[in-house]
């Protein structure tokens, strides 16, 4: 195993999370061509417990607390995979400072820990604007897997009409686009954010937000997502779009009965 890891680094390889299929089943050698540049690490992963997935399904705890006095407290989500299964569970760490004066905006950190308790990716978010009005200083996240090592970042991307963000990698160059709906209510359907390739021509996934009801929608903070990718994309980037649903759900689906 040693011995076929050390392989794996000097092709250029991507390591995947525990659980995924050996990359060579999945992923063709590296090659001169700059375009695949953009998809390989510079630093190989550890295995995890994570299986190679089409479908990752979100669901944001109901915070009773919350609900009750009318408070923001730490987000907590359930990652799973199609069949229901829990594979993940996500943390926010925050001052309640920051919730309560920041609000939608504030710094967070996510820790992502799978069933053993084992924290397998860290998710920074920084204090940042999110206004078209202020292009400088727009949103962004830092993805880590395993904690410590920076694979890739979620930025957002000034638009005067659509909200756009760009996947990056460690070097921060943009390897694929999110490009959202006009309006993002979802107030009687689905909300879908498209993932596209550099050039917007191919559509290769979508981050849904899951349209709950009416009465869920109204007087709970909690949603559910759903994120689309093919099977055999670079965990990397699935990670990535994991941690783009979170900063969807702090922009732009994040309330409560009290923020109504």
């Amino acid at each position: 195993m040693a011995s076929k890891d050390a392989q794996n680094q000097r092709r250029g390889l991507p390591s995947f999370l525990p659980g995924a299929p050996d990359p060579d089943q999945n992923l063709p050698a590296s090659s001169s061509n700059p375009g695949n540049q953009a998809w390989q690490l510079s630093r190989p992963l550890p295995r995890s417990f994570l299986p190679t997935l089409d479908l990752i399904i979100i669901h944001q705890q109901v915070e009773l607390l919350g609900m009750i006095l009318g408070t923001e407290t730490s987000n907590k989500y359930e990652i799973k995979n199609s069949l229901g299964q829990r594979i993940y569970f996500a943390v926010e760490e925050s001052i309640c400072f920051n919730r309560t004066f920041c609000s939608t905006l504030r710094s967070c950190t996510l820790r992502i820990t799978d069933n053993s308790g084992r924290e397998v990716i860290t998710v920074n978010r920084p204090l940042r604007c999110n206004s078209c009005w202020c292009p400088c200083y727009l949103q962004e996240l830092e993805i880590q897997v395993p904690p410590g090592t920076t694979v890739g970042y979620v930025a957002q991307k000034w638009d005067p009409f659509l909200p756009k963000f760009t996947i990056q990698n460690a070097n921060k160059e943009d390897i694929l686009k999110i490009v959202g709906p006009c309006a993002t209510c979802g107030c009687f359907g689905d909300v879908n954010f498209e993932v596209k390739t550099i050039n917007e021509k191919l559509t290769i996934g979508k981050i849904s937000k899951y349209w709950s009801g009416f009465v869920n929608d109204v007087f709970t903070n909690a949603d559910n997502f759903g994120i689309h990718v093919p099977a055999d994309l670079d965990v990397t980037v699935k990670a990535a779009m994991i941690g783009a649903c979170f900063l969807f759900d702090f922009m732009f689906f994040e309330h409560s009965l009290a923020g109504l």
